[in-house]
């Protein structure tokens, strides 16, 4: 059986591959009943959730039933624009909600995630419904950054660049200076703060 259309890459693009990776995600219903892609989102909320939950079982692109997403790592997920789920991840969650209080200025105290999520959804969606990105000297991004050179993505991890694929990093060298950032702004603040996001094991060693 081919693979369905559902393993999400650093631009938020859904591709067609046997990888499943770390993370499930919600974008809400964004299949037929043939259970092909017709849409790339019905939410502004995209959420990052656990793979198991209180013993919950799922059947992949059930009729009717919220379109499971997977990521290779959170740093993928959160290139993509996702944030954690607040049910299944709820201490995650929590701990992403008030990094991203401190990191990023608003006019309310605490803001609702519906304010966050508008803002995740302006800055991860241009005009044209693409990736929305912006420039930045890659050597002075966080830990946990991903940013596209060439067409391909790569992890700032380790203050250095790792070529990014569905099944994990190589490391490799890039010549300093400008790049298109994947990550939305706001959660780069969120990493310039000390929230760091967890990343594939072919990046730490493991």
């Amino acid at each position: 059986m081919s693979p369905l259309r559902n393993r999400v890459d650093p631009l938020g693009e859904l591709q067609a591959v046997a990888a499943r990776g770390a993370w499930m995600g919600n974008r809400g219903i964004l299949h037929d009943a043939d259970k092909q892609i017709v849409r790339p989102w019905k939410l502004t909320a995209w959420l990052i959730c656990r793979l198991e939950f209180n013993g919950r079982r799922r059947t992949v692109f059930s009729p009717g039933r919220y379109s499971e997403l997977f990521f290779l790592d959170e740093a993928t997920a959160f290139a993509a624009g996702h944030r954690p789920c607040g049910e299944c991840r709820r201490e995650r969650y929590r701990e992403f909600k008030t990094a991203w209080l401190a990191a990023n200025s608003t006019d309310d105290t605490e803001p609702s995630i519906k304010l966050i999520d508008r803002q995740l959804q302006a800055e991860r969606v241009g005009p044209t419904r693409t990736k929305r990105t912006f420039e930045a000297e890659w050597p002075s991004l966080p830990d946990g950054t991903m940013i596209v050179v060439g067409g391909e993505p790569y992890l700032i991890w380790e203050r250095r660049p790792w070529r990014w694929s569905f099944t994990g990093y190589t490391p490799t060298d890039l010549a300093s200076g400008i790049a298109d950032v994947l990550t939305p702004l706001s959660i780069v603040e969120v990493f310039r703060r000390g929230l760091v996001p967890q990343v594939h094991g072919s990046a730490i060693g493991r």
